[in-house]
């Protein structure tokens, strides 16, 4: 079963409601997977720092038995970092 957890300091108020059910589809057409079998969790209100301060970022992880490997997984993170931008505020590069 695909999973993508992402952890962020982004506060849960500012998340969109439908946020993983618009993502669940982007994640399973870029794994090639369907999507009954994806699932997409956000942790959101974590105290986090990335490069020494606390504006709004993410880290995410994504386990799936196959559809991962070096130029899948550049693949991946362009169409969910785009994601994450537009729909959480976090920019790509954080």
């Amino acid at each position: 079963m695909p999973h993508l957890r992402i952890e962020t300091n982004v506060p849960k108020s500012q998340i969109p409601q439908d946020f993983v059910t618009k993502a669940v589809p982007i994640l399973a057409k870029s794994l090639g997977k369907p999507e009954q079998y994806c699932v997409v969790s956000v942790i959101p209100d974590l105290p986090m720092s990335f490069g020494g301060t606390t504006a709004p970022c993410a880290i995410a992880n994504l386990m799936s038995i196959g559809a991962l490997g070096v130029e899948q997984n550049k693949k991946h993170a362009k169409v969910l970092f785009e994601l994450v931008e537009k729909e959480l505020g976090v920019p790509q590069d954080r």
